[in-house]
């Protein structure tokens, strides 16, 4: 018998093929061993690779998909895709666009008359420039601040979106910049539902995932589809829970699997619907320094980039505990998906396999801060509350055991407190969530404040006292 350790290790391999086994596209031996690699070393807990050529398509699984068994992610495993959500929610906005339902020029506050929408001067966010990351809004609202720091959204309701854009004043006009905003496609999607009468849920089986025949995908799984899913990790190796998106669902609450996946992207390839192909519209040019995007066109969600004479469209994804990729070329010959359990990047990965180019060099393994001891009397100096947004402060204490910190709402005194471990002067971590603070001094060595390192956003926070 194969020892279960090892048996983990082992790819599975389904061919989707609508020409048999034979057909199956298969993994360049690089990718395979590269995967293999990840797997082992414990960078990702899981990997799924699904390839698309034509017609044909096989869907490769390694590592294991659940912490307690042996079960190896297939076709069927579901996994949290993340940021990728937001080709979904760009694909109902084309839907409703082509069916005459709304236009990419209408600002959205025509669809959600009960909201104030920001504005500046005259200007108004329009579909389009929600769709394609030119709204002006940031990338989080700044009172998204959950009680349970492994699942940010799960708190946030329309409500405290509400508050927040009616408080909300622009610093540019839409369309003038470039700016990835989380915040923009959770409205997006919240529009697109309030115009169609229908959850965001509702709305993408009605319009996607019932006309695609895609049964794995959905924003609320099942008790039989939690069964069927990948579990999640931090960068750390700490399991964690999917994340609980409430008024933000269009900007990555949408869950799929590698079966289902194939279709969707076969739904643009071969031959793209009218829809798709509004989607695949070039929208925006990118310009000017520090962009994380290699790309320059944008269209509604999708990046295009050119590669050794070919055009391709990708997006990539990552929430709390996953990542996700996926793309194709522009001719329809070959997409991938590419899915993990681990919540570390698999976008270098996807595009070698996408575009068949060169693989980068192995990425360091993960990475565990070191802690190092401090004195419990300089301990006292990081002491105080810092402010994050007007209703929600930090509140950092001295505890028995060393550096607590916490989030206090307005109204409350008691914050659920996390113990900290330094890993360097004036740099904390926490063991559970992988967060980490880094506080501030000013030319006097006086600590002004701090910076929360939370989900791969930095958020400053003043000390208030």
């Amino acid at each position: 018998m194969i020892p279960t350790r090892l048996r983990a290790l082992f790819v599975s391999v389904l061919s989707l093929s609508a020409c048999g086994a034979m057909a199956a596209p298969t993994l360049d031996a690089s990718i395979r061993e590269r995967a293999e690699t990840l797997v082992r070393n414990g960078q990702h807990a899981s990997l799924l690779i699904a390839v698309i050529d034509s017609k044909d398509s096989a869907v490769y699984g390694f590592g294991r998909a659940r912490d307690n068994d042996s079960y190896q992610p297939d076709a069927d495993t579901i996994y949290e895709l993340g940021f990728v959500s937001k080709t979904f929610t760009a694909l109902l906005l084309a839907d409703a666009v082509v069916t005459g339902r709304v236009r990419l020029e209408q600002p959205v506050s025509e669809l959600l008359p009960g909201y104030t929408i920001p504005e500046f001067g005259a200007q108004k966010i329009t579909l389009r420039s929600l769709a394609t990351h030119f709204s002006g809004l940031p990338v989080m609202p700044d009172n998204l601040h959950s009680a349970n720091p492994l699942d940010p959204f799960t708190d946030y309701d329309e409500a405290q979106l509400r508050t927040f854009l009616a408080g909300y004043a622009l610093t540019r006009k839409p369309g003038k910049e470039f700016e990835f905003s989380m915040l923009g496609y959770g409205l997006l999607g919240t529009a697109l539902g309030t115009q169609a009468k229908m959850s965001y849920e509702d709305l993408l089986r009605a319009r996607i995932t019932g006309p695609l025949d895609m049964p794995s995908t959905t924003t609320i799984p099942s008790p039989e589809m939690r069964e069927r899913m990948a579990h999640g990790h931090l960068g750390n190796g700490v399991p964690v829970p999917i994340w609980d998106f409430r008024a933000l669902e269009g900007a990555g609450a949408v869950l799929s699997s590698g079966r289902d996946m194939i279709r969707y992207l076969q739904s643009y390839m071969q031959p793209a619907g009218e829809a798709q192909k509004l989607a695949l519209r070039p929208q925006q040019v990118l310009g000017g320094e520090g962009h994380d995007l290699r790309a320059r066109t944008l269209g509604l969600a999708w990046t295009f980039e050119r590669v050794n004479g070919k055009n391709y469209a990708w997006h990539n994804g990552m929430s709390g505990g996953y990542s996700s990729f996926v793309g194709f070329s522009l001719d329809g010959k070959r997409g991938v998906v590419v899915m993990s359990g681990t919540s570390r990047e698999v976008q270098s990965l996807g595009q070698a396999v996408l575009w068949q180019g060169q693989l980068p060099p192995l990425p360091l393994p993960a990475a565990i801060p070191r802690e190092i001891a401090i004195a419990p009397a300089e301990l006292a100096q990081y002491a105080g509350q810092y402010a994050l947004a007007p209703t929600f402060v930090l509140s950092v204490r001295q505890g028995p055991d060393g550096l607590l910190a916490g989030l206090l709402e307005s109204g409350t005194t008691e914050p659920g407190e996390a113990l900290m471990f330094a890993s360097a002067q004036d740099t904390f971590f926490s063991r559970m969530t992988g967060e980490y603070l880094v506080f501030q001094r000013d030319a006097e060595g006086t600590i002004i404040g701090l910076v929360l390192h939370q989900h791969g956003i930095a958020k400053f926070a003043r000390r208030q006292f």
